[in-house]
């Protein structure tokens, strides 16, 4: 029923004055009239025709208020509307009598004796003082009924036993006394009903583009996962005062105007546990990656507040990425939210896949939610992934492009439950969203289809909430709490590098820091290409290992001042020799940034080679053999001193003894090896 058929019936009722019956016979009366009506509707007729046809109705006699009524819907051309409006229009009637509708289908024509019990029922359940009972027949039911009343299903149908039974749903099948008959339906309004033989539920008004607009519903909850007659899910995203929008989580097929929508009381869930580690999965938990099913015993909302303050702990513990330029220059900490943020192919994804690959061994469960992407590039990344064996600790949760605009909308809060699973168990978590621009236009789209407002770009208003409640639930948690932690790296896309576009800038405010990836430095070969006077995090040293922290102190300073110095002297050959020795520090430190992909380093590795850079050691090596020269030198402190190494990465720092081993043995491999640069 549409809203301009609600507005006549309201319309026609108030000018009824009380005199509804009449008005209704009437207006019946008019519409049997069949050649008369037939003329009034047809398009052949002249609306002078038309007018003179009405104020010559004999059925309309003494029915000034219907008149003037029909008057007015053919000057607005809807008069074919007026079988429509007439059913809301005795229901408002009924509802002013303190009655009500209630429809009853039956497999075969119902005894009066039944039909009175439950009128009666329904006259008890909702203190109506009488119902109107309308019988439909349906012989599929078998035997019994099924009463919908205000919204609410109560199935009594030999066919719905059977199907409960077939999913194990039964309770007590007996014959119900009328006191129970109204002491179920008024539980499963009230929505605790435990038997399942009673649903609150609505019917499909329109469906197309994955959203179903629902009347009835009239206790449904925002975020509530509700049900089709075909078995798919959907999931509530609008209310309004006649109906509710659900977006579908899944097929269409078979949905049409009119079919049956139920409640299931409960928010949208996914399962979580054990059992999904090592495992590709949808939006909603299903495998998609052919191993067989995931046995899970818990689930956990999709949408769950954020940790308050008070369960909240300072982010202290260090997470590696194993990238050299993040750890050293942008640390990131156990619970913090760090954004990576760049053009496309910029290498976004890569550091955050290194992250993941930095996490073997070290008792952290990593979520990787794909969001609009092709499913190829996620099949790619799980053999990445399992090849180095990251899927043995790693979990995927993947919405494709060719998956709905809802399936891209809940996979990023589905994996943030996954994770906040592991969090209140006292494990911790890395978590990367894959990317959050895609979820936006996902969430964009859904929320146009839902005729909501647009915004700033056609976003909604409420498009900054999306994220904050999502990335607010990364956090570290106190040991009263459970002690885990969740990290969260999303990724946001740049168009020709502008951070202050709208979604951008909201995901900033949002983080604790961002890695902002440069497409100059990444074409020139600079790979990662971490800018960074642009990258920051808000945590800082207070996330570092000491080793890392006591040989990147200057890193920053020296790279900014390159850069500065760089842009200056590019068309310059005078050059000074302090000028000349920065710019060849600077360039030095460039090239030991540099790191291949899928080869994260370890803190003892990163440490040596900061120390080496930092402290001049490396002045003296050929730029061209800087890197080659740094990672070999380290390949030999962990063949002939291995002890040296774990030292540094059990502790987490480097002594006053480690780094005197370091610079002699540095020079005595320099011997080694300086006859092979001049050669």
């Amino acid at each position: 029923m549409s809203e301009a058929t609600e507005r006549y019936a309201a319309a026609l009722f108030g000018a009824a004055q009380g005199d509804a019956g009449a008005v209704r016979a009437a207006a019946d009366a008019l519409m049997a009239d069949t050649q008369r009506w037939n003329v009034l509707v047809s398009a052949a007729t002249t609306d002078a025709e038309k007018k003179e046809l009405l104020a010559g109705a004999p059925q309309l006699d003494g029915q000034d208020a219907l008149k003037a009524f029909l008057q007015l819907l053919l000057e607005e051309g809807h008069l074919d509307a007026l079988p429509e409006i007439l059913p809301e229009f005795s229901r408002l009637a009924l509802n002013a009598q303190g009655g009500m509708e209630c429809v009853m289908t039956c497999a075969r024509q119902p005894d009066e004796a039944t039909q009175e019990a439950v009128r009666k029922a329904a006259c008890k359940l909702r203190g109506a003082q009488n119902v109107v009972l309308q019988i439909k027949i349906d012989p599929s039911l078998l035997g019994g009924f099924v009463l919908d009343i205000d919204g609410v299903t109560y199935d009594r149908s030999v066919k719905g036993r059977l199907d409960r039974l077939a999913r194990g749903m039964e309770t007590a099948p007996g014959e119900d006394t009328l006191d129970q008959l109204a002491a179920q339906m008024k539980d499963a309004l009230s929505g605790s009903a435990g038997d399942t033989m009673a649903t609150e539920t609505g019917r499909v008004i329109e469906i197309g583009d994955g959203i179903a607009n629902v009347s009835g519903l009239r206790h449904a909850v925002y975020g509530e996962r509700v049900e089709f007659e075909n078995g798919t899910a959907g999931l509530i995203l609008d209310l309004r005062r006649k109906r509710t929008g659900v977006v579908l989580m899944g097929s269409a097929e078979g949905l049409t105007e009119g079919s049956l929508v139920r409640r299931t009381g409960r928010p949208a869930d996914v399962p979580v546990g054990e059992a999904l580690i090592g495992r590709a999965v949808d939006a909603l938990g299903r495998p998609i990656d052919g191993l067989g099913p995931i046995e899970c015993t818990e689930t956990r909302p999709i949408e769950h507040e954020a940790p308050g303050v008070v369960s909240r702990e300072p982010v202290t513990q260090p997470m590696q990425t194993g990238i050299l330029a993040i750890d050293a220059m942008v640390p990131i900490g156990r619970g913090q939210r760090e954004l990576i943020i760049g053009d496309r192919q910029t290498g976004k994804t890569s550091i955050a896949t290194d992250a993941i690959l930095n996490q073997k061994g070290k008792d952290m469960i990593c979520i990787y939610v794909a969001i609009g992407q092709k499913a190829s590039t996620v099949a790619r990344l799980r053999e990445m992934l399992k090849k180095h064996g990251a899927m043995e600790y790693s979990i995927i949760v993947s919405a494709p492009a060719g998956e709905g605009a809802s399936m891209q909308y809940i996979a990023p809060y589905a994996g943030a439950a996954m994770g906040e699973y592991f969090m209140s168990k006292g494990k911790d978590v890395l978590i990367v969203y894959d990317d959050l621009s895609k979820h936006a236009v996902a969430y964009r789209t859904l929320s146009l289809l839902l005729r909501r407002s647009p915004g700033r770009e056609a976003y909604p208003g409420d498009v900054f909430y999306l994220h904050s409640r999502l990335l607010e639930r990364a956090c570290r948690l106190t040991k009263e709490y459970g002690g885990g932690s969740m990290t969260a790296l999303p990724i946001v896309e740049t168009q020709a590098g502008d951070v202050s576009a709208y979604i951008p800038t909201n995901v900033i405010s949002i983080t604790d820091g961002q890695i902002y990836l440069e497409s100059g430095l990444f074409f020139s070969g600079q790979r990662p290409a971490v800018n960074v006077g642009l990258s920051v995090s808000r945590v800082g040293g207070a996330a570092q290992t000491r080793a890392i922290k006591k040989t990147a102190g200057t890193l920053r300073i020296d790279l900014a001042r390159f850069r500065e110095l760089e842009v200056f002297t590019q068309f310059s050959s005078d050059l000074d020799a302090e000028t000349r020795q920065a710019l060849d520090h600077g360039k030095q430190m460039m090239a030991l940034l540099r790191q291949p992909l899928c080869a994260p380093m370890s803190v003892a590795r990163q440490a040596v080679i900061l120390y080496i850079a930092t402290s001049g050691l490396l002045a003296d090596v050929p730029l061209d053999k800087v890197s080659g020269f740094a990672q070999d030198f380290v390949d030999l402190l962990e063949r002939e001193q291995s002890a040296l190494i774990q030292e540094i990465n059990d502790t987490g720092a480097l002594s006053g003894a480690a780094t005197e081993q370091i610079r002699t043995t540095l020079q005595s491999y320099k011997e080694q090896v300086s006859a092979t640069w001049k050669a």
